[in-house]
């Protein structure tokens, strides 16, 4: 048995096909396959059931493959502990962000970390949360940011700040003759929300209360993939949404005059940095931390202090 064959038996569980495995390890499928057959008659066992298509692995491939995986992760943290103690940080680093984040956070920090670690050759990907948990069981990605809790068994989630909703509406809406909004002036029918998938939907609609119509009415009035549409159909139409913070601090004057903070304790998000529970790259990891925590706007770093503030899941 070695790493490599190891190494080939995961490629192929991560893909669900031989070809794209070999191409993804930069070997023939020949060479790649002949590793695994040799591996499984060391073993006596199967690892995939091949006459399914995608290939899947049988019960016993399964439990070898989560083995397969910590065994090695643990041989790659051998030579990450030789580069932290040298103080050497280079290599690849793979972030995963969900969608309702990445145009908002993303340009606070990633400039100054790029430039702190210039042997890093970051990749960025704008993913829902449920992929953000997937790649990062397969490896795919080194590290998440998302919203928490997930309470999802082998990521780790290391809290980052908490970030306050706010109510956005046309110019015709009831909402602006408000001062500030509560939840229950969230029942109206009006509502606009982001597409099934993203987390942010389902916390907007918790707080909301989308669900617990009595009258048979629905708040559901469109569903769209982007905050950017939401915002651009409201200001074009009617109807209200709710808004992470940082999506609203680059709105124009027009635009700000449709926001509306609620009342105390206002609803916030948690937001986190999510990793394998045997997460490797760790001096990178924190190094991605301390950059985003002293690049936050104030405001959010203010409210992730404390004070009356309710958390949405």
């Amino acid at each position: 048995m070695t790493l490599t064959q190891l190494d080939y038996i995961v490629a192929v569980d991560t893909y669900r096909h031989f070809a794209t495995a070999a191409e993804a390890c930069h070997v023939t499928q020949p060479t790649l396959s002949m590793q695994i057959q040799k591996l499984e008659d060391e073993l006596g066992i199967l690892v995939f059931d091949r006459s399914k298509q995608p290939v899947v692995p049988t019960e016993t491939g399964q439990a070898v493959l989560a083995q397969a995986r910590d065994v090695l992760r643990a041989a790659k943290r051998i030579p990450e502990i030789v580069s932290e103690s040298k103080e050497d940080f280079r290599g690849d680093f793979r972030i995963g962000i969900i969608p309702t984040l990445a145009p908002y956070l993303l340009p606070y920090f990633i400039g100054e970390f790029v430039g702190k670690y210039p042997a890093v050759s970051v990749h960025i990907q704008e993913l829902v949360t449920e992929q953000v948990v997937e790649k990062l069981r397969n490896g795919l990605i080194d590290v998440g940011l998302v919203v928490t809790p997930l309470e999802e068994n082998g990521i780790s989630e290391i809290p980052l700040f908490q970030e306050p909703f706010v109510a956005y509406a046309a110019d015709s809406n009831p909402l602006l003759a408000k001062a500030t909004v509560s939840s229950a002036d969230l029942l109206s029918d009006g509502l606009w929300l982001l597409t099934e998938g993203h987390c942010f939907r389902t916390q907007v609609m918790n707080l909301c209360g989308a669900d617990r119509h009595s009258n048979g009415k629905t708040t559901l009035r469109y569903e769209t993939g982007s905050l950017e549409t939401l915002i651009k159909l409201i200001d074009k139409q009617d109807g209200f949404t709710l808004l992470p913070y940082l999506a609203t601090l680059d709105m124009d004057a027009a635009r700000q005059a449709r926001l509306r903070p609620f009342d105390a304790p206002s609803p916030v998000r948690e937001v986190s940095i999510v990793m394998h529970r045997s997460f490797l790259k760790r001096q990178l990891i924190n190094a991605l931390k301390h950059e985003i925590m002293t690049h936050l706007p104030p405001e959010i770093t203010e409210v992730s202090k404390g004070g009356p503030v309710a958390s949405v899941r």
